[in-house]
């Protein structure tokens, strides 16, 4: 196959997932099961990518060109690769998770929740393999659009609510914002695409330039850099592979991802340390860092913790761009891989919870662990990669961090992450303490069968956040891989 095919595999598997999970709605066995070999052949098409650029292949692909400078096109580059890589793996886990939940719970409308879900993988893809900012803007309204259904699907109140909080936060600063940074760029450079080293370098003043990184920090809305966070919390009331979606798969990696990309591709590392453009985005997600900690430290719903925690963890990737160090971006590259794997296992076994359980407070969950022991210890195992302890992955990812604040002479920031960590370990570990060692459960008899009769969420609930779990201790293991195929993205980078 051409590595032109290859992109265009990439991006018609899910879209036709999606067509699928239509077509055979009333046939769940064949539509899930179909789903499923699909999310595996997306994974193999994108491993066949990453085996072709390695060889050194250049690998594109082009379907309209409107005038010199605006197109709808793609190439692989090696941070598209990678997220690439993550959502299509996560997938496949995600899928299996969704059946068992949306199964196990009893919830309606599965074929509506898999089509749009499989949709959401094809704008993730489309993202992901970007060449230009027009191609990236429009695969990210569409993931917008297309996991709108996925947050309001319980179709209750809150539900509804929800999403139009979720929809209506996305679509004003990308439109507001996000777009009118697009076209101020085409303007000031000519063109929209992707570029090492960046295309704004001695192209407006330092000052100009700080606003033009403001329009698309706050323009990516599902970065969710404060204050255009309120859509993340409020998004909880999603079933939780929805959730795990938001926050491992698609939706917010999308957003850093897009914030990682830009800062690299169109302002560039050195142009950003030579101007100090990005000064006050690195102060911002500080605090953003900090705030959201404390706030996630107040939450007894589960859900609302994890969701102001991801929170803070995303500021960590807007960290690594504000920096302008090399070594910050490709932390920040690396985090989006070891917080993928970790927040999606937390999310995971808090769904696995809620089936076995129907309890979504934290001050419910005494003694659980228990009665589910694969479920919170693997909840255990995410939380530690979350808060950054060797030997998992999200100890290489924080590490190189502080690395790039030491390069950049940032010691405050240095001093921002090691708090920060001490806030994961607050707001996480307890939670994993109170499900193995309260043991201050009511005696009653109720309370007692209650205990005894209870078990883990069916094998489908419980499985997939076991297996990511493992990942965060591979990934501990190959981060340094993950570290070199990075390295080209700041080539030439401080």
């Amino acid at each position: 196959m051409t590595p032109e095919n290859l992109i265009l595999t990439a991006l018609a598997l899910p879209l036709a997932a999606s067509i699928g999970c239509l077509i055979f709605a009333k046939q769940p066995n064949l539509r899930d099961g179909l789903t499923l070999l699909v999310s595996i052949a997306l994974l193999g098409t994108v491993i066949a990518i990453l085996q072709q650029f390695q060889s050194g292949q250049v690998i594109e692909a082009s379907w309209w060109n409107f005038n010199p400078g605006i197109a709808i096109a793609f190439k692989i580059e090696p941070l598209g690769l990678i997220f690439a890589l993550v959502a299509s793996s996560l997938w496949i886990a995600t899928h299996v998770y969704g059946v068992g939940y949306m199964r196990g719970n009893n919830e309606k409308k599965h074929a509506r929740f898999f089509a749009c879900f499989a949709f959401a993988i094809f704008a993730t893809m489309g993202i992901a393999f970007s060449a230009n900012l027009l191609t990236l803007f429009l695969f990210y309204e569409l993931l917008t659009i297309s996991t709108y259904p996925l947050v309001a699907h319980k179709e209750t109140p809150e539900a509804k609510a929800g999403g139009r909080t979720y929809l209506g936060i996305l679509m004003s600063t990308s439109i507001v914002f996000l777009l009118t940074a697009i076209v101020w760029t085409y303007v000031i450079t000519g063109t929209m695409d992707f570029t090492p080293g960046g295309i704004l370098t001695d192209k407006t003043e330092a000052g100009f330039l700080a606003i033009l990184l403001a329009l698309f920090a706050f323009g990516i809305g599902k970065a969710a850099l404060m204050p255009f966070h309120r859509w993340l919390p409020a998004a909880m009331v999603a079933p939780t592979p929805v959730s795990a979606l938001l926050h491992a798969v698609a939706v917010v990696k999308a957003g850093v991802f897009s914030m990682l990309k830009i800062g690299v591709y169109i302002f560039g590392i050195d142009n950003l340390a030579n101007t100090g453009a990005s000064q006050w985005l690195m102060w911002l997600a500080a605090f953003s860092i900090l705030a959201a900690s404390l706030i996630a430290m107040q939450q007894d719903n589960l859900k609302r913790r994890l969701a102001y925690s991801t929170v803070s963890q995303l500021s960590y990737i807007t960290l690594g761009v504000a920096l302008a160090s090399s070594m910050g971006a490709i932390g920040g590259g690396l985090h989006i891989v070891t917080h993928a794997f970790g927040k999606i296992t937390l999310f995971m076994c808090a769904g696995a919870i809620y089936v076995a359980t129907h309890k979504t407070e934290i001050s419910q969950m005494r003694g659980l662990g228990r009665a589910m022991p694969f479920t919170f210890i693997a909840f255990g195992v995410g939380a530690l990669s979350i808060i950054g302890l060797p030997p998992l992955g999200g100890s290489w990812s924080k590490w190189l961090l502080m690395v790039g604040a030491a390069d950049a002479g940032q010691q405050v920031m240095i001093g921002v992450l090691m708090l920060s960590s001490a806030l994961n370990v607050a707001y996480l570990l307890p939670i994993f303490a109170r499900g193995f060692f309260d043991g201050s459960i009511k005696s009653d008899a109720d309370s007692k069968s209650f205990r005894e009769n209870l078990k883990e969420a069916p094998i489908l609930c419980v499985l997939p956040p076991c297996i990511t779990a493992a990942g965060c201790l591979v990934l501990f293991f190959y981060a340094g891989k993950i570290e070199e195929f990075l390295a080209p993205i700041v080539l030439g980078g401080s």
